[in-house]
């Protein structure tokens, strides 16, 4: 029933989306044809150009939305050979839910599973299915748990829920074409966006229904508690997958380097903080519903399989990636098919956790060389340029921008901090440290002798002049080369920044730019285009690629190069940047302008003043 709802409901909001478009197409017409008899051709074109661009942005939609395919995620294509146990167990369920089995299971980096299916004739005649299954879900789950997961997935063939999946993806498709292409002072995608709103809250009404509907299957198929215990599994699996993401791969990613077993690092920090992930399973959220929500909360879908069906599946507490003919090969398999590695160097995970905080050390400590180089006038600062200072009893005067609460003195003393990641730095440098993985607990600084190295006492001794010789005394018998720590990135770039903000139609030095503001520096993209798209602009500009990417491709300001800001207005916003090599940036925000979010002038100004202090 829900399918048939959503069938109707789809394709009869997608209907009445046209219905209004050719609606004002015929006010236009007959609007054209009154102007054009009473005053002049031109003059009707100026007056219904809302109308007419916003029909051009329905044509678009609907071109794109019947060009393109709702294909299957990429993934690795798992033949019976690969997956013998698993394409039983799929079949079985298969057969339990009364469904045509799937043409093609797809492994996918996810944390998730999906079924799709390639329909003709808006649904009504069933086309090539696939069954899509996350690799994390394999690692993370026991082989009932990932049962009650996949009879979900085919709950959903059997519900046919799949057959009018396309007519729903390419009304969104269309509708989201149309109202991006319309300007944001149109007035005529007032009325598009709030059909929007409705079709959106009919669609995702329907989706809900289908979810709970395709609960049953995971209940009766594999037990209540099975079903219970992976659907509050989801967001535990997908929290480790975030933080396994960001805490051991990104940073190398960055740094032009990649694991060579990525899926296989993942199975190794599962495997090390077990403990971690059950508590996180047992303080799985409840959530709270909302009418634009696309599944229920996990709190009411739990509720609802109380009151379902159950079968007699028996407990498998075996991991799911038994299922599997090889999950470790499986993993490499599916890195190759979907990561795209580009010209990064692969490494085995106990190098590439070494190579990767080594570069993080660099990069950090290039911030205090850049710095030092500033300050003294040196062309190539490293550590012997900050430790000159030390000798020269300069260090309070050049580390208080550091510290802006902090006396010279204090400042001195409180470099200890910054310090110590400059002599990590030259310790790497030197070949008398390494970083050791730790898939439990955070990578730990070792000598050659595998031993932890701590240069803490070091640093403190080597901020004061009286015993920076001691502080020298004690890295010569490390072997550690004070020489060997230099800038390698002699101006500071996009790497690991976060966006804050975004700005269009701004005109710097006279002429028009979007800015998109990082939490390092300005990004600065010339000639942008039509002022009336500023805000959809910025989004697909902060989308197109890294920021570190973005901010190689086009004019970048780093925020450290900045010596004063002075802000003449604030509404708009007009200020003038003065650079540490004497330049002068003028920033005029227009009256035609448009921001990122709401909040982006009021965060631009933020950073202005702190630079300002």
């Amino acid at each position: 029933m829900a399918a048939t709802y959503r069938a109707l409901a789809s394709v009869l909001m997608l209907v009445g989306f046209y219905l209004v478009a050719l609606l004002q197409l015929a006010v236009v017409v007959a609007a054209f044809g009154w102007l054009t008899r009473e005053r002049s051709g031109l003059f009707a074109t100026n007056v219904l150009w809302p109308l007419i661009a916003a029909l051009g942005a329905v044509v678009v939609g609907l071109w794109r939305s019947l060009r393109t395919r709702d294909e299957p995620l990429p993934g690795l294509v798992l033949t019976e050979q690969d997956a013998p146990q698993l394409w039983a167990t799929v079949r079985e369920l298969a057969d339990a839910v009364a469904t045509r089995a799937p043409d093609e299971i797809r492994l996918v980096p996810e944390v998730n599973a999906a079924v799709t299916e390639q329909t003709r004739l808006l649904g009504l005649v069933g086309g090539r299915r696939t069954l899509l299954v996350g690799m994390p879900l394999l690692q993370a789950m026991r082989v009932d748990q990932l049962r009650s997961v996949l009879a979900h997935e085919l709950g959903h063939f059997s519900g046919r829920h799949t057959r009018l999946g396309g007519v729903a993806y390419r009304g969104r498709l269309a509708i989201g074409t149309t109202i991006n292409r319309i300007g944001r002072w149109n007035p005529i995608g007032m009325v598009f966006r709030g059909y929007a709103r409705l079709y959106l809250l009919v669609d995702n009404a329907a989706s809900r229904r289908q979810e709970l509907e395709a609960d049953r299957a995971s209940v009766l198929l594999a037990g209540p508690e099975a079903a219970t215990s992976a659907l509050r599994s989801l967001p535990a699996i997908d929290a480790a997958w975030s933080f396994y993401t960001q805490r051991y791969v990104e940073s190398g990613w960055s740094a032009g380097l990649a694991p060579d077993d990525l899926f296989g690092g993942f199975g190794q920090l599962l495997a090390a903080r077990q403990e971690e992930i059950d508590r996180l399973r047992e303080e799985a959220p409840e959530g709270s519903a909302s009418r634009w929500d696309t599944h229920p909360p996990i709190g009411i879908r739990v509720a609802a399989m109380a009151d379902a069906p159950a079968g007699g599946a028996a407990p498998d507490d075996r991991p799911a990636g038994v299922l599997l003919a090889d999950v470790d090969a499986a993993g490499r398999a599916l890195q190759a098919a979907v990561v795209e590695h580009g010209d990064r160097t692969l490494l085995p995970w106990p190098e590439f956790i070494a190579a990767t905080l080594a570069a993080s050390v660099q990069h950090r400590a290039d911030t205090f060389y850049r710095a030092a180089g500033r300050f003294t006038g040196t062309t190539e600062p490293g550590l012997p340029t900050v430790l000159e200072l030390v000798r020269e009893n300069r260090l309070g005067e050049f580390a208080e921008q550091f510290f802006d609460d902090a006396t010279r003195k204090e400042a001195a003393q409180r470099f200890a901090g910054p310090l110590e990641t400059l002599l990590i730095n030259a310790a790497i440098r030197s070949g008398r440290a390494r970083w050791q993985l730790s898939w439990s607990a955070p990578a730990e600084l070792v000598g050659v002798d595998g031993e932890p190295l701590d240069l803490a006492e070091a640093a403190k001794l080597a901020v004061s002049p009286q015993t920076l010789d001691e502080a020298l005394a004690r890295l010569t018998a490390l072997g550690i080369d004070p020489g060997a720590a230099t800038v390698v990135q002699t101006r500071a770039t996009g790497r690991n920044a976060g966006l804050i903000g975004g700005m269009a139609n701004v005109k710097l030095d006279g002429q028009k730019h979007d800015l998109l503001i990082l939490d390092r520096g300005l990004v600065l993209v010339g000639n942008p285009g039509s002022s009336d798209e500023g805000k959809e602009r910025l989004r697909r500009l902060a989308g197109s690629t890294t920021l570190e990417e973005l901010a190689q491709s086009h004019t970048f300001v780093p925020f450290e190069e900045v010596t004063g800001v002075e802000v003449t207005r604030e509404v708009p916003l007009k200020a003038t940047l003065t650079l540490h090599d004497g330049r002068a940036v003028t920033l005029h925000e227009s009256f035609t302008g448009d921001l990122l979010e709401p909040k982006s002038r009021d965060t631009l100004l933020e950073v202005f003043r702190s630079l300002d202090d």
